[in-house]
């Protein structure tokens, strides 16, 4: 291709994102948010405009004071409880984002999530790549393997909310997860408290998530943080005393 032809189809790119409001990106992509205002709604590597397409969200209305925790697990760690505990606690609604194998190792956890309230939603059967699965009958088979194992364990349909594992998603995955009636939920704040053998100081944690916070922030956290169990109930009353609520993922 001459130089002509490539100048060409990058100001044709930089059209469509102007005009369209759609981003361009390769065909698979990672969630990315920038934070260039603090208490404002972070910037997402897809608009939220863009996401609606597809019912899908990462951020709730930046004109209410909502709050909407989300916990992702893939295994327990013996923190689970302990959430569950303050959640009763303190009265919080949120959803756990269960890989279907979790849902299978800890059917008691699983029935407490959703029998004290709490939304028990789709993280895939085994976690994988989901942008890397093109065909749609793999795709909904990781999505209806744990639906599968929900319904057998609770009696109940599976709540129809999907989260990509690792926030690495493409538009067709988008698409698809619609067609199965799901509404995909990426976030709006999250920080780094995956890793066990690192989990971060009581202070940094409290640094990132406050000064993230904004009206409708979707928070993720992860149920094996140690860091996270032992801030939470602090943490609730924190954005209780900044005018905060918290609702439910069914109230987007």
């Amino acid at each position: 291709m001459n130089l002509k032809k490539i100048t060409a189809t990058y100001i044709a790119l930089i059209i469509a994102l102007v005009f369209t409001n759609k981003p361009v990106f390769a065909e698979s992509r990672n969630w990315g948010l920038s934070y260039p205002t603090p208490g404002t709604t972070p910037v997402g590597n897809a608009s939220q405009e863009y996401l609606k397409e597809f019912d899908s969200y990462f951020v709730g209305s930046p004109d209410e004071k909502v709050l909407y925790l989300t916990f992702d697990a893939g295994y327990d760690n013996g923190c689970t409880e302990k959430i569950l505990d303050t959640l009763k606690k303190t009265d919080v609604p949120a959803a756990f984002f269960l890989v279907g194998t979790f849902i299978r190792d800890y059917p008691e956890l699983t029935k407490r999530i959703a029998s004290e309230g709490h939304i028990v939603a789709n993280h895939t059967m085994k976690h994988p790549d989901m942008s890397a699965i093109s065909d749609k009958a793999a795709f909904q088979n990781e999505l209806q393997k744990a639906e599968e194992l929900y319904k057998n364990l609770i009696g109940s349909d599976m709540p129809k909310y999907y989260r990509p594992p690792q926030g690495v998603f493409s538009e067709s995955n988008l698409k698809m997860a619609n067609e199965m009636g799901y509404k995909t939920i990426f976030w709006s704040i999250a920080y780094a408290d995956w890793s066990e053998k690192n989990q971060p100081s009581k202070e940094m944690a409290f640094s990132k998530l406050m000064s993230r916070l904004h009206p409708g922030a979707i928070i993720l956290l992860h149920s094996t943080s140690r860091t996270n169990t032992d801030i939470l109930e602090e943490f609730i009353y924190k954005c209780r005393e900044m005018g905060y609520e918290f609702k439910s993922l069914d109230y987007l």
